[in-house]
């Protein structure tokens, strides 16, 4: 399981070197020196960026949301709160949240 936190595309200041791009149009970059996944740009997301949460210092500032794709869950894995749950990418929310 990948929790990821999202940020307008222009919120993000640093340098993370060139992107891998997918033949989807994902664009992923990875720490030069480990591979550690840094961020993420989906294409029908286009105005945000996507950071491992697990990147952060203060994670208990960043509760979450919402959860996507929902049917995939792992049948032992019980995530108990109220929060709304996608069956897919939830990129509709997702959108709404920067528009």
């Amino acid at each position: 399981m990948t929790a990821f936190a999202a940020f307008e595309h222009t919120a993000l200041t640093g340098t993370m070197g060139t992107p891998y791009v997918a033949d989807s149009g994902v664009e992923r970059w990875s720490c030069a020196s480990c591979g550690s996944p840094l961020a993420a740009r989906f294409p029908y997301l286009p105005n945000q960026i996507y950071v491992p949460v697990g990147l952060f210092d203060q994670i208990e500032t960043l509760a979450p949301k919402l959860h996507s794709h929902a049917h995939n869950a792992l049948t032992w894995l019980h995530i108990d709160d109220d929060l709304p749950r996608a069956t897919g990418t939830a990129r509709d929310a997702l959108n709404r949240t920067t528009a």
